[in-house]
């Protein structure tokens, strides 16, 4: 779906990634709708995840001149990554490694030395957070491109660590700082106030790169194994310049995975599978975005109340018996009934020619801790 306004003589082109099955909830589209009337928007994607947050999630936006931080929210460098933890699966035991990480109460009691790193908050690197963060022990399913698998040097023998995690109270003081500035206004490009974001912005991106790998290294160490290997780690909320026909533009992404740097993970839901996928570079109507995950289909609010209506308690501690938790709201408002079918997602990815799926992760056990 693809709508075209032109505005203040410039044409702004807003395009939907989705197909006639596909459902995206017409309050997300129209919130995305508003962002048209920002000074220096030129194009917009909402991608098959969408949905309504403070701001869209799930859309990209480029920009010229000018970044509006509150696009992008305040978990600068949130993203997911994928390591190799070098476990055979052979010698992989289900209950047995249920049972050590289940001993963990909090990741931050598995002591690592982060003295090394020049961040702020350095307590918190190597943890989770909560919402929708988590860690997921996989196992590769299928594989649809051998050479693209054998490239990244990842085989089925071994057991997969996959990892979901932002910048944690850091990207939440680069945004608070930001906003008590400038409120909503754009930062323009070339400025010390730009300068000074982009600074702390990029730092965050990297302080939430390394928290992921943190993040495994600590849950290997519980579990009596060495670092793990990191296999792909692509950031879903940033901001970042793009040349495109020798016009320098900035992508503004929420929620969304970028295109143009080579293989990316996108995270399923509990007890649903992930998917390596090969994105097209060069998708310039999708701010060279994809999907990075399946999107909310209910909000956190009435989760609960929907899930009791579909299962009993007893029913929902079945379905959750491979999850190691500590508030029990996650049961229900991480539940997969929570979110939208993830096989749609990359159906529809697929068939606007955005990606090509490379293999399929099962999951096995999920931390959110």
């Amino acid at each position: 779906m693809i709508i075209k306004e032109r505005k203040k003589e410039r044409m702004i082109l807003l395009k939907i990634v989705k197909n006639e099955k596909s459902w995206i909830e017409s309050e997300a589209v129209e919130q995305l709708k508003k962002y048209e009337e920002l000074d220096g928007m030129f194009r917009i994607a909402g991608l098959p995840d969408l949905h309504v947050g403070r701001t869209p999630v799930g859309a990209a936006y480029m920009l010229k001149d000018k970044i509006y931080p509150n696009l992008i929210g305040s978990d600068i460098g949130c993203g997911i990554a994928l390591f190799d933890t070098r476990i055979k699966m052979k010698k992989f035991s289900l209950d047995n490694f249920y049972k050590k990480l289940n001993k963990i109460r909090y990741l931050e009691e598995i002591d690592i030395d982060t003295s090394i790193y020049d961040f702020p908050y350095l307590e918190k690197l190597g943890t989770i957070g909560s919402r929708n963060h988590f860690a997921e022990f996989q196992v590769i399913e299928k594989i649809y491109m051998k050479e693209e698998i054998s490239n990244i040097g990842i085989t089925k023998d071994n057991l997969m660590l996959m990892v979901h995690s932002g910048s944690r109270i850091y990207g939440q003081e680069i945004i608070g700082n930001y906003q008590k500035k400038y409120n909503d206004l754009p930062l323009m490009i070339g400025t010390e106030e730009f300068e000074n974001y982009m600074n702390s912005h990029n730092k965050a991106v990297k302080f939430a790169q390394i928290n992921r790998e943190l993040i495994a290294e600590k849950l290997l160490k519980a579990l009596g194994k060495n670092k793990p290997e990191s296999i792909l780690d692509s950031s879903h909320n940033e901001i970042k310049e793009k040349i495109e026909d020798g016009q320098k533009y900035y992508i503004h992404r929420k929620g969304a995975a970028p295109s143009n740097e080579g293989l990316v993970l996108i995270a399923g839901t509990r007890d649903t599978c992930s998917y390596i996928v090969k994105p097209n570079k060069e998708i310039k109507d999708f701010c060279y975005s994809i999907s990075h995950g399946a999107g909310r289909k209910w909000k956190r609010s009435g989760a609960k109340e929907r899930m009791m209506h579909l299962f009993t308690k007893d029913n929902i501690l079945q379905i959750n018996q491979r999850l190691i938790y500590t508030e029990k709201k996650v049961l229900f408002e991480e539940a997969k009934e929570a979110y939208k079918n993830i096989e749609k997602v990359i159906e529809d990815l697929v068939s606007h020619n955005m990606i090509e799926v490379v293999a399929s992760l099962k999951p096995l056990i999920t931390f959110k801790r």
